[in-house]
């Protein structure tokens, strides 16, 4: 995709001088944000000794240089709704710019008819209070960025809320979309989920920047809640540009019988670190945790997971591949726990990582914490180089190297994609990773 071109820069706010007193947000909220502000100063910032930070390139999480998105003219939202493409079909949408909301779309008045809330997260707070202070950051950051879900709450300012009522199923995906507009600007996207019981939603996220070159910050939040029986699908799309650093802290709570699929696929930015906190808090709940990454240049992923089984007779799943090249470089670092009285669970986890060059790195720390009898819990990590064999048949046919390597990556990558099961949005996943790989040439 073609960059769109980069705002006028407007000075503006550092987001390190602390909240922007706003009177639209209710009171409480705003204390909200004071305390967690507080409690951002006294955290330490991460190191590399820090466990949860291992193999981490901490030095990229200088805050100092960020500053809040200045407000968007009439020029820059048309612009960003220009590019805003995603997928053919869906029953709603959202695209926000610098946290700024651009446009609210919803397809179904039905959907409205039968209850689902689709809203900004500033509407929602004050339309819907009790449920909203219910979920959201309701539960603490355990991976070890709490102290950047502390200034994600003290900063953030808008996003997504959707509450799925009882027995609603949303047939086509829910869309959001966010951008960066501007150098050094920041942006705190949240999407609090509520899928009541035995509702079926999917969500799709994507995170563009404007300029592929202009250095920026995300630190975004996403809240996942399954209700008894419900069925909640996430994608992310994660393609900022190249130079900019992003923290995502997923939190999922899945009910009883309830099952809930997050797949994020990571293409842009110049350090992503994902942390996903999978609850399984109900009988009979399941979770699969996919994502796939493409790395090039010098670009670094980094991925920290808890799969936490709560109740027994549960589920989880983790299947992550990555695929590097240059002197890209990923970690992984992902424990499955089963808690005391969690009987019968059931667990997986999988990260492996093709090395296409001798510069390229990989770091994985799969773990089990079992304290819990009558489970069945596996883990492992591999990483290694394309197999010759599979070159020599592409050559022989008369495939360049970089087409047959593009060719056994797609295959690579292509096992976690699938597991979707959802067509249109697989394919608008290879779509961008292809328009990687052309960028690339």
């Amino acid at each position: 995709m073609s960059s769109i071109a980069p705002a006028e820069i407007v000075s503006s706010k550092a987001i390190l001088s602390g909240p922007i007193e706003s009177g639209d947000l209710p009171h409480w909220f705003r204390e909200q944000q004071r305390a967690a502000w507080k409690k951002f100063e006294s955290i330490p910032r991460p190191t590399r000794k820090d466990q949860a930070w291992r193999f981490s390139n901490v030095d990229l999480l200088d805050l100092v240089p960020f500053k809040f998105t200045p407000e968007l003219s009439d020029d820059d939202r048309r612009n960003v709704l220009q590019y805003s493409h995603g997928l053919d079909e869906f029953s709603g949408r959202m695209i926000f710019a610098g946290d700024q909301l651009v446009e609210r779309n919803i397809v179904s008045e039905e959907l409205k008819k039968r209850g689902v809330i689709f809203q900004p997260l500033e509407r929602a707070m004050v339309e819907h209070t009790d449920l909203f202070r219910k979920y959201f950051m309701s539960t603490e950051a355990s991976l070890g960025s709490a102290k950047f879900a502390a200034l994600h709450q003290a900063l953030v300012s808008s996003g997504t809320f959707l509450f799925v009522p009882r027995g609603v199923e949303i047939e086509a995906p829910i869309e959001i979309f966010h951008w960066l507009r501007g150098e050094n600007v920041s942006v705190f996207p949240h999407l609090l989920l509520v899928a009541d019981e035995l509702a079926k939603v999917t969500v799709v996220e994507h995170f563009r920047s404007c300029d592929q070159r202009a250095p920026g910050f995300a630190c975004g939040v996403n809240d996942l809640i399954a209700g008894p029986g419900a069925k909640v699908t996430y994608v992310c799309a994660q393609n900022w540009g190249n130079n900019v650093v992003a923290l995502q802290m997923n939190t999922t709570a899945v009910d009883h019988g309830a099952s809930a699929m997050s797949l994020n696929l990571n293409l842009g930015s110049r350090y992503s670190r994902f942390e996903s906190l999978s609850r399984l808090v109900g009988e009979g709940a399941r979770s699969d945790l996919l994502a796939v990454a493409v790395a090039m240049n010098e670009q670094e992923f980094d991925a920290r997971t808890l799969q936490d089984h709560i109740s027994p007779q549960t589920a989880s799943d983790l299947l992550y591949k990555n695929a590097l090249d240059d002197r890209a470089r990923c970690t992984f670092g992902g424990l499955i726990r089963v808690e005391p009285h969690a009987h019968f669970t059931d667990a997986y986890q999988k990260v492996r990582n093709l090395l296409l060059s001798d510069d390229s790195e990989a770091n994985s720390m799969p773990g089990l914490e079992i304290l819990a009898d009558n489970v069945r819990c596996t883990h492992g990590a591999t990483s290694g180089q394309i197999n010759e064999d599979e070159m020599f048949y592409l050559h022989s046919r008369g495939i360049p190297t970089k087409v047959a390597q593009r060719l056994i990556v797609t295959g690579f990558l292509n096992e976690v994609i699938q597991r979707l099961d959802q067509p249109s949005i697989a394919d608008y996943l290879r779509g961008l990773i292809d328009q990687k790989f052309g960028r690339s040439r």
